[in-house]
């Protein structure tokens, strides 16, 4: 039996939708503590920029960037909620919100590893 490895998603007002190509399902969800992401608390997992397709709303999505405006964090601008996130780690990839996926419940993740954004690679 073959899984459907595209899995959709959406922003709280269902404004944004997404799909996202997940050929091994939810690998390696984790959280950061840098600044906005300790403040959002949101789990992320990463996916290639080619796996992620805006499919509805894209006029919707907000831009935020901050400190060095590599990261280009994207959000809801009805309800606000946080989708996605290009990566300043890895510019080729995006983080997403994977509260947005459908289907998935974050609090059943169990531990989820924490990445020191704080101290970024990329400050190295």
């Amino acid at each position: 039996m073959k899984i459907n490895p595209i899995h959709k998603a959406a922003c709280h007002c269902g404004a944004i939708e997404l799909e996202i190509k997940l050929p091994d399902g939810l690998r390696d969800p984790s959280r950061c503590n840098c600044s906005i992401c300790r403040k959002r608390g949101a789990i992320a997992i990463s996916v290639e920029l080619a796996d992620l397709n805006v499919t509805k709303g894209a006029e919707k999505l907000c831009l935020y960037q901050f400190n060095t405006m590599t990261a280009k964090h994207y959000f809801c601008s009805v309800c606000g909620i946080y989708t996605h996130h290009q990566r300043r780690s890895n510019p080729n990839q995006y983080a997403v919100n994977v509260a947005c996926l459908e289907g998935v419940n974050p609090y059943e993740l169990g531990d989820v590893p924490v990445t020191d954004g704080i101290n970024h690679s990329c400050d190295q």
